[in-house]
Order: structure tokens, then sequence, then C-alpha cells
């Protein structure tokens, strides 16, 4: 690599698993974290940049839902799927202790342990996406498919779409 960046866990369990990335760097705002802060320095689409969010069912507990940039979790679609009556986006505090992730650096790869994870289904519409490389500032591009396999996630509409 050029100017060495510094591999992160959820790299290095990318490489044990044999799935072909690339880690971007990006420059961190700590007043805008939003995915389209990031997009925009990538020069990527916004939907193309995924957040990973967790959430907590009130039935099977925490769950991860991987949602394009622009777009806000549709609750009650998420409980849907996951097999919960409502959930909710944990709160700030807990997400470290939970994920081992800070915000703004959460990454569907290597959480502490292996939740159920929720793509939205436009993920499969580009070649890679980009999500979060387990820190602020890295982001990994790699293939949706690749990606959805190693976390054993499946794809759901999980999202509002802004009108």
């Amino acid at each position: 690599m050029k100017n060495r960046i510094e591999k992160t866990n959820a790299a290095r369990l990318l490489d044990k698993a044999g799935i072909v990335y690339q880690l971007v760097p990006y420059e961190v705002d700590e007043n805008d974290l939003a995915a389209g802060h990031i997009a925009a320095q990538l020069g990527e689409p916004v939907g193309q940049v995924f957040k990973t969010l967790v959430l907590s069912g009130d039935r099977t507990g925490y769950f991860v839902c991987v949602v394009p940039g622009d777009a806000e979790v549709d609750l009650k679609a998420a409980a849907k799927v996951s097999g919960n009556k409502k959930c909710d986006l944990i709160p700030m505090k807990e997400l470290l202790g939970v994920t081992g992730y800070i915000r703004g650096g959460c990454s569907p790869v290597g959480m502490k342990k292996q939740f159920p994870t929720y793509f939205h289904s436009t993920a499969l519409d580009y070649d890679m996406i980009y999500v979060s490389a387990g820190v602020r500032g890295l982001q990994f591009k790699v293939s949706p498919s690749a990606l959805i396999a190693y976390v054993k996630g499946s794809l759901a509409d999980i999202v509002i779409l802004n009108p």
C-alpha cells in the first residue's frame, strides 16, 4: 500500500476469510459523521455508502441493519424481518459495549458477537459498496454479496425511502 494504512481487526477477519476488499481512508469530521459527508469525500453516490446500525428487539435482542447512507431504518419493517414486535436503535452509550465499536466506526464485520444482520436490498445494485472498516476514517470497498455471505446476512427492505 502507498501510505501504509493500519489494518483493523475487521480487515484481518476479511483477510482470513479470503474476501477481497480495499481499505479507503477519508477525513473524519467530528461534527459530521454522516454517510453523506463520507460519500462526498469518496466521490461516490451516498446510496453506495452503507451505514451499520445496531438495534434491539423486544423478542430477539440485538440485531444489525446495514442501510444506504441516505436512508433511515424503517423500524416496523426491521422488527418484522428480525422476528420482533417492536425494535429501536440502541442508545449510543451502549454501542461500544455491545459491538466493540464507536459511533462512526461501527462495522458489520468483527463485532463482539455475531448478531443477525440485515442488508437493505439496494446493496446488490452495486458491484462494490462501502461500509465502515471498524474505525472512523476508514471504509471497506467490498463486494456486497461477499460481505453479506461472510456475516451470514440477509437482504430485506428495511428503509424508509425519502420522499
